[in-house]
Protein backbone atom coordinates (compact mmCIF):
# COMPACT_ATOMS: atom_id res chain seq x y z
CA UNK A 1 0.00 0.00 0.00
CA UNK A 2 3.02 2.44 0.94
CA UNK A 3 4.00 1.81 -2.51
CA UNK A 4 0.85 2.19 -4.05
CA UNK A 5 1.32 6.20 -5.94
CA UNK A 6 -2.38 5.72 -7.15
CA UNK A 7 -4.31 5.62 -3.70
CA UNK A 8 -5.68 9.18 -2.30
CA UNK A 9 -7.80 10.47 0.29
CA UNK A 10 -10.85 10.83 -1.70
CA UNK A 11 -14.50 9.58 -0.36
CA UNK A 12 -15.05 5.70 -1.03
CA UNK A 13 -18.38 5.04 -1.75
CA UNK A 14 -21.08 4.94 0.65
CA UNK A 15 -21.36 1.49 0.52
CA UNK A 16 -17.47 1.10 1.06
CA UNK A 17 -14.81 -0.46 -0.94
CA UNK A 18 -16.27 -2.97 -3.12
CA UNK A 19 -12.66 -5.21 -2.48
CA UNK A 20 -13.02 -4.85 1.08
CA UNK A 21 -17.13 -5.88 1.23
CA UNK A 22 -16.71 -8.84 -0.96
CA UNK A 23 -13.36 -9.90 0.64
CA UNK A 24 -14.72 -9.87 4.40
CA UNK A 25 -18.16 -11.08 3.50
CA UNK A 26 -16.29 -14.31 2.26
CA UNK A 27 -14.33 -14.62 5.03
CA UNK A 28 -17.43 -14.68 7.25
CA UNK A 29 -20.18 -17.23 5.08
CA UNK A 30 -17.17 -19.09 3.30
CA UNK A 31 -15.74 -19.35 -0.50
CA UNK A 32 -18.35 -21.97 -1.35
CA UNK A 33 -21.27 -19.88 0.46
CA UNK A 34 -24.79 -21.05 -1.33
CA UNK A 35 -25.55 -17.67 -0.72
CA UNK A 36 -22.56 -16.42 -2.36
CA UNK A 37 -22.87 -19.08 -5.64
CA UNK A 38 -26.30 -17.84 -6.15
CA UNK A 39 -25.48 -14.34 -5.98
CA UNK A 40 -28.00 -13.86 -2.67
CA UNK A 41 -25.38 -11.94 -0.19
CA UNK A 42 -23.26 -8.78 0.01
CA UNK A 43 -20.88 -6.84 1.69
CA UNK A 44 -21.83 -2.91 3.28
CA UNK A 45 -18.84 -1.32 5.01
CA UNK A 46 -19.62 0.29 8.27
CA UNK A 47 -17.97 2.16 11.02
CA UNK A 48 -16.21 -1.29 12.55
CA UNK A 49 -19.16 -3.71 14.42
CA UNK A 50 -20.57 -0.93 16.06
CA UNK A 51 -21.35 1.04 12.91
CA UNK A 52 -22.75 -2.37 11.37
CA UNK A 53 -24.79 -2.70 14.35
CA UNK A 54 -26.30 0.76 14.62
CA UNK A 55 -27.06 0.64 10.28
CA UNK A 56 -28.59 -2.81 10.33
CA UNK A 57 -31.07 -1.46 13.51
CA UNK A 58 -32.06 1.31 11.50
CA UNK A 59 -32.92 -0.95 8.35
CA UNK A 60 -34.37 -3.15 10.29
CA UNK A 61 -36.73 -1.05 12.25
CA UNK A 62 -37.27 2.05 9.54
CA UNK A 63 -37.07 0.36 6.61
CA UNK A 64 -38.45 -3.63 7.37
CA UNK A 65 -40.79 -2.66 10.33
CA UNK A 66 -39.92 -4.96 12.89
CA UNK A 67 -40.39 -4.30 16.83
CA UNK A 68 -39.14 -6.69 18.88
CA UNK A 69 -35.70 -7.64 19.33
CA UNK A 70 -34.53 -10.57 20.78
CA UNK A 71 -31.04 -10.36 23.22
CA UNK A 72 -29.13 -12.63 25.07
CA UNK A 73 -29.46 -12.23 29.30
CA UNK A 74 -26.39 -10.96 29.43
CA UNK A 75 -25.21 -9.62 26.50
CA UNK A 76 -22.74 -6.51 25.38
CA UNK A 77 -23.53 -3.76 26.45
CA UNK A 78 -23.87 -1.45 24.11
CA UNK A 79 -26.24 -3.88 22.09
CA UNK A 80 -28.74 -2.49 24.69
CA UNK A 81 -27.78 1.09 24.16
CA UNK A 82 -27.95 1.04 20.59
CA UNK A 83 -31.59 -1.11 20.33
CA UNK A 84 -33.15 1.17 22.46
CA UNK A 85 -31.58 4.56 20.58
CA UNK A 86 -33.40 3.14 17.86
CA UNK A 87 -36.41 2.09 19.29
CA UNK A 88 -36.92 -1.37 19.59
CA UNK A 89 -38.89 -3.08 21.91
CA UNK A 90 -35.63 -5.25 23.45
CA UNK A 91 -36.55 -8.96 25.10
CA UNK A 92 -34.29 -10.83 27.03
CA UNK A 93 -33.85 -14.73 26.28
CA UNK A 94 -32.16 -16.66 28.94
CA UNK A 95 -28.38 -17.18 28.27
CA UNK A 96 -26.23 -18.04 31.19
CA UNK A 97 -26.83 -20.47 33.48
CA UNK A 98 -25.37 -19.28 37.02
CA UNK A 99 -25.42 -22.68 38.76
CA UNK A 100 -23.49 -24.50 36.01
CA UNK A 101 -21.53 -21.50 34.52
CA UNK A 102 -22.78 -22.53 31.02
CA UNK A 103 -25.66 -22.23 28.75
CA UNK A 104 -29.27 -22.10 29.69
CA UNK A 105 -30.37 -24.03 26.90
CA UNK A 106 -33.36 -24.94 27.67
CA UNK A 107 -34.26 -21.54 29.07
CA UNK A 108 -33.52 -20.21 25.81
CA UNK A 109 -35.51 -22.38 23.56
CA UNK A 110 -38.36 -21.82 25.70
CA UNK A 111 -37.80 -17.90 25.81
CA UNK A 112 -37.50 -17.85 21.83
CA UNK A 113 -40.05 -20.32 21.47
CA UNK A 114 -42.51 -18.07 23.37
CA UNK A 115 -41.34 -14.95 21.12
CA UNK A 116 -43.91 -13.36 18.67
CA UNK A 117 -43.83 -14.02 14.82
CA UNK A 118 -41.13 -11.67 13.08
CA UNK A 119 -39.33 -10.94 16.11
CA UNK A 120 -35.47 -10.01 15.73
CA UNK A 121 -32.92 -12.56 17.26
CA UNK A 122 -29.92 -11.18 18.37
CA UNK A 123 -27.12 -14.35 18.58
CA UNK A 124 -23.07 -14.31 18.92
CA UNK A 125 -21.83 -16.17 16.58
CA UNK A 126 -18.66 -16.97 18.64
CA UNK A 127 -17.21 -16.17 21.89
CA UNK A 128 -20.07 -14.82 23.71
CA UNK A 129 -19.21 -11.16 25.31
CA UNK A 130 -19.55 -11.40 28.32
CA UNK A 131 -19.63 -15.09 29.19
CA UNK A 132 -17.05 -17.07 26.82
CA UNK A 133 -20.11 -19.35 26.27
CA UNK A 134 -20.81 -21.10 23.02
CA UNK A 135 -23.45 -23.67 22.39
CA UNK A 136 -22.21 -26.79 20.53
CA UNK A 137 -23.14 -27.72 16.77
CA UNK A 138 -25.62 -29.82 18.17
CA UNK A 139 -27.73 -26.97 20.37
CA UNK A 140 -26.95 -24.46 17.60
CA UNK A 141 -29.22 -27.26 15.30
CA UNK A 142 -31.41 -26.61 18.35
CA UNK A 143 -31.71 -22.85 18.27
CA UNK A 144 -31.89 -23.04 14.66
CA UNK A 145 -34.66 -24.82 14.79
CA UNK A 146 -36.66 -23.14 16.98
CA UNK A 147 -36.06 -19.48 14.92
CA UNK A 148 -37.43 -21.51 12.05
CA UNK A 149 -40.28 -22.60 13.18
CA UNK A 150 -41.13 -18.94 14.89
CA UNK A 151 -40.21 -17.31 11.81
CA UNK A 152 -38.23 -15.34 13.53
CA UNK A 153 -35.23 -12.83 11.74
CA UNK A 154 -31.39 -13.97 12.71
CA UNK A 155 -29.31 -11.39 13.09
CA UNK A 156 -25.80 -12.35 14.04
CA UNK A 157 -23.02 -10.57 15.76
CA UNK A 158 -19.82 -11.64 14.82
CA UNK A 159 -16.73 -9.64 16.21
CA UNK A 160 -14.75 -12.41 17.03
CA UNK A 161 -14.73 -14.18 13.84
CA UNK A 162 -10.99 -16.75 14.03
CA UNK A 163 -9.95 -14.37 17.37
CA UNK A 164 -11.89 -16.74 19.42
CA UNK A 165 -10.31 -20.56 18.75
CA UNK A 166 -7.64 -19.28 15.94
CA UNK A 167 -9.83 -21.09 13.39
CA UNK A 168 -12.23 -19.04 11.07
CA UNK A 169 -14.20 -22.13 9.77
CA UNK A 170 -14.95 -22.95 13.58
CA UNK A 171 -15.82 -19.79 14.49
CA UNK A 172 -18.11 -19.06 11.22
CA UNK A 173 -20.12 -22.20 12.11
CA UNK A 174 -22.77 -20.87 13.38
CA UNK A 175 -23.57 -18.44 10.39
CA UNK A 176 -22.38 -20.97 7.35
CA UNK A 177 -25.20 -23.16 8.92
CA UNK A 178 -27.42 -20.88 9.28
CA UNK A 179 -27.09 -19.87 5.90
CA UNK A 180 -26.64 -23.91 4.72
CA UNK A 181 -30.83 -24.10 6.19
CA UNK A 182 -31.91 -21.57 4.30
CA UNK A 183 -31.80 -18.47 6.48
CA UNK A 184 -32.21 -14.85 5.62
CA UNK A 185 -29.77 -12.58 7.86
CA UNK A 186 -27.63 -10.23 8.50
CA UNK A 187 -24.27 -10.18 9.90
CA UNK A 188 -22.11 -7.60 11.85
CA UNK A 189 -18.65 -7.81 11.50
CA UNK A 190 -15.76 -5.85 13.19
CA UNK A 191 -12.11 -5.93 12.14
CA UNK A 192 -10.95 -4.71 15.58
CA UNK A 193 -9.80 -7.88 17.38
CA UNK A 194 -8.54 -10.13 14.76
CA UNK A 195 -6.92 -7.29 12.67
CA UNK A 196 -5.87 -5.13 15.50
CA UNK A 197 -7.55 -1.66 13.95
CA UNK A 198 -9.59 -0.64 16.73
CA UNK A 199 -9.14 3.23 15.54
CA UNK A 200 -9.64 2.37 12.16
CA UNK A 201 -13.07 1.64 12.71
CA UNK A 202 -13.32 -0.87 10.18
CA UNK A 203 -16.41 -3.18 10.02
CA UNK A 204 -18.83 -4.71 7.01
CA UNK A 205 -22.66 -5.49 7.14
CA UNK A 206 -22.83 -8.56 5.68
CA UNK A 207 -26.46 -9.42 4.01
CA UNK A 208 -27.81 -12.61 3.00
CA UNK A 209 -31.24 -12.76 1.36
CA UNK A 210 -33.35 -15.84 -0.56
CA UNK A 211 -33.42 -13.51 -3.83
CA UNK A 212 -30.38 -11.84 -5.74
CA UNK A 213 -33.09 -9.32 -6.52
CA UNK A 214 -33.82 -8.12 -2.94
CA UNK A 215 -29.77 -7.03 -2.62
CA UNK A 216 -30.16 -3.54 -4.72
CA UNK A 217 -33.14 -2.64 -2.81
CA UNK A 218 -31.66 -3.14 0.19
CA UNK A 219 -27.99 -1.63 -0.69
CA UNK A 220 -29.74 1.38 -1.45
CA UNK A 221 -31.67 1.77 1.74
CA UNK A 222 -28.49 1.27 3.21
CA UNK A 223 -26.63 3.92 1.47
CA UNK A 224 -29.69 6.49 2.45
CA UNK A 225 -29.46 5.47 5.87
CA UNK A 226 -25.52 6.26 5.73
CA UNK A 227 -25.29 8.53 3.87
CA UNK A 228 -28.13 10.74 7.12
CA UNK A 229 -25.53 9.44 9.42
CA UNK A 230 -21.93 9.91 8.05
CA UNK A 231 -22.01 10.03 4.68
CA UNK A 232 -18.68 7.40 3.80
CA UNK A 233 -16.89 5.03 5.87
CA UNK A 234 -13.14 5.32 6.11
CA UNK A 235 -10.76 3.64 4.03
CA UNK A 236 -7.57 3.15 5.24
CA UNK A 237 -8.31 -0.03 7.72
CA UNK A 238 -10.78 -1.43 4.99
CA UNK A 239 -7.57 -1.26 2.50
CA UNK A 240 -5.54 -2.90 4.55
CA UNK A 241 -7.87 -6.02 5.44
CA UNK A 242 -8.81 -6.25 1.90
CA UNK A 243 -4.94 -6.65 0.75
CA UNK A 244 -4.32 -9.15 3.37
CA UNK A 245 -7.63 -11.15 2.79
CA UNK A 246 -6.97 -11.45 -1.24
CA UNK A 247 -3.25 -11.78 -0.95
CA UNK A 248 -2.49 -15.21 -0.17
CA UNK A 249 0.89 -14.88 1.54
CA UNK A 250 -0.56 -12.39 3.45
CA UNK A 251 -3.78 -14.16 4.27
CA UNK A 252 -1.50 -17.05 5.68
CA UNK A 253 0.58 -14.90 7.92
CA UNK A 254 -2.31 -13.25 9.42
CA UNK A 255 -3.85 -17.15 9.97
CA UNK A 256 -1.06 -17.98 11.96
CA UNK A 257 -0.87 -14.45 13.94
CA UNK A 258 -4.44 -15.04 14.59
CA UNK A 259 -3.71 -18.72 15.70
CA UNK A 260 -0.90 -17.52 18.46
CA UNK A 261 -3.30 -14.92 19.52
CA UNK A 262 -5.85 -17.46 19.86
CA UNK A 263 -4.00 -20.42 21.54
CA UNK A 264 -2.34 -17.79 23.69
CA UNK A 265 -5.22 -17.08 25.52
CA UNK A 266 -6.82 -20.81 25.68
CA UNK A 267 -3.03 -21.42 27.44
CA UNK A 268 -3.89 -18.96 30.19
CA UNK A 269 -6.84 -20.42 30.68
CA UNK A 270 -5.45 -23.59 31.49
CA UNK A 271 -2.86 -22.09 33.60
CA UNK A 272 -5.15 -20.63 35.64
CA UNK A 273 -7.65 -23.27 36.20
CA UNK A 274 -4.63 -25.74 36.92
CA UNK A 275 -3.85 -23.26 39.57
CA UNK A 276 -6.85 -22.77 41.25
CA UNK A 277 -6.83 -26.55 41.11
CA UNK A 278 -3.50 -27.07 42.93
CA UNK A 279 -4.81 -24.29 45.52
CA UNK A 280 -7.88 -26.35 46.00
CA UNK A 281 -9.80 -23.28 45.60
CA UNK A 282 -13.48 -23.66 46.68
CA UNK A 283 -16.21 -24.45 43.83
CA UNK A 284 -15.68 -25.60 40.34
CA UNK A 285 -13.79 -23.83 38.19
CA UNK A 286 -13.83 -25.97 34.57
CA UNK A 287 -15.66 -22.83 33.41
CA UNK A 288 -12.85 -20.81 32.74
CA UNK A 289 -11.32 -23.24 30.46
CA UNK A 290 -14.89 -24.43 28.65
CA UNK A 291 -15.46 -20.73 27.90
CA UNK A 292 -13.64 -19.62 25.01
CA UNK A 293 -12.42 -15.60 23.86
CA UNK A 294 -11.78 -12.86 25.00
CA UNK A 295 -13.21 -12.64 28.98
CA UNK A 296 -14.22 -15.57 31.46
CA UNK A 297 -17.37 -15.24 33.21
CA UNK A 298 -15.52 -15.88 36.60
CA UNK A 299 -19.05 -16.33 39.00
CA UNK A 300 -17.66 -14.39 41.31
CA UNK A 301 -19.43 -11.43 43.07
CA UNK A 302 -19.65 -8.05 43.06
CA UNK A 303 -17.73 -7.90 47.28
CA UNK A 304 -15.11 -10.52 45.62
CA UNK A 305 -14.26 -8.39 42.35
CA UNK A 306 -13.79 -5.25 44.73
CA UNK A 307 -11.02 -7.59 46.91
CA UNK A 308 -9.46 -8.11 43.65
CA UNK A 309 -9.30 -4.58 42.92
CA UNK A 310 -8.48 -3.19 46.44
CA UNK A 311 -6.01 -5.89 47.48
CA UNK A 312 -4.54 -7.40 44.00
CA UNK A 313 -4.95 -4.51 41.96
CA UNK A 314 -7.08 -6.78 39.41
CA UNK A 315 -10.13 -5.23 37.89
CA UNK A 316 -12.60 -6.85 36.49
CA UNK A 317 -16.21 -6.22 35.64
CA UNK A 318 -19.03 -6.30 38.85
CA UNK A 319 -20.92 -9.08 36.98
CA UNK A 320 -17.14 -11.28 37.65
CA UNK A 321 -16.04 -10.80 33.51
CA UNK A 322 -12.73 -11.20 33.64
CA UNK A 323 -10.46 -10.19 30.40
CA UNK A 324 -8.31 -13.07 29.89
CA UNK A 325 -6.03 -10.96 27.40
CA UNK A 326 -4.07 -9.42 30.46
CA UNK A 327 -3.39 -12.69 31.79
CA UNK A 328 0.09 -13.75 31.35
CA UNK A 329 2.25 -16.25 32.35
CA UNK A 330 4.11 -13.73 34.42
CA UNK A 331 1.30 -12.69 36.31
CA UNK A 332 -1.11 -15.79 36.48
CA UNK A 333 0.12 -16.76 40.01
CA UNK A 334 -1.02 -13.55 40.91
CA UNK A 335 -4.61 -13.80 39.38
CA UNK A 336 -4.65 -17.63 40.52
CA UNK A 337 -3.68 -16.40 44.17
CA UNK A 338 -6.56 -13.49 44.01
CA UNK A 339 -9.21 -15.42 43.23
CA UNK A 340 -8.18 -17.86 45.38
CA UNK A 341 -8.51 -15.33 48.47
CA UNK A 342 -11.57 -13.61 47.62
CA UNK A 343 -13.32 -16.79 47.47
CA UNK A 344 -11.94 -17.76 50.57
CA UNK A 345 -12.38 -14.73 52.58
CA UNK A 346 -15.70 -13.23 50.85
CA UNK A 347 -18.87 -14.54 51.26
CA UNK A 348 -19.78 -16.74 48.17
CA UNK A 349 -22.38 -17.65 45.83
CA UNK A 350 -20.24 -20.11 44.05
Amino acid sequence: MAADHSLNHACPPIAGLPEFTQAATKLVLGDDSPALVENRAMGFQTLSGTGALRLASEFLKLRANFKVIYVPDPTWGNHLSIFNTVGFEVRRYRYWKPETRGLDLDGMLEDLKNAPEDSIVLLHACAHNPTGVDPTHEQWKQIAEVVKSRNLFTFFDAAYIGFASGDIEKDRWPITFFVSQGFELLVSQSFAKNFGLYNERCGNLAVVVRSSEAKGRIKSQLEKLARAMYSNPPNHGARIVATVLTNPTLYAQWSEHIRTMSNRITQMREQLYQKLKLMGTPGTWNHIVDQIGMFSYTGLNVKQVELLKTEFHIYAMNSGRLSMCGVTSSNVDHVAKAIHTAVTTVSSGL
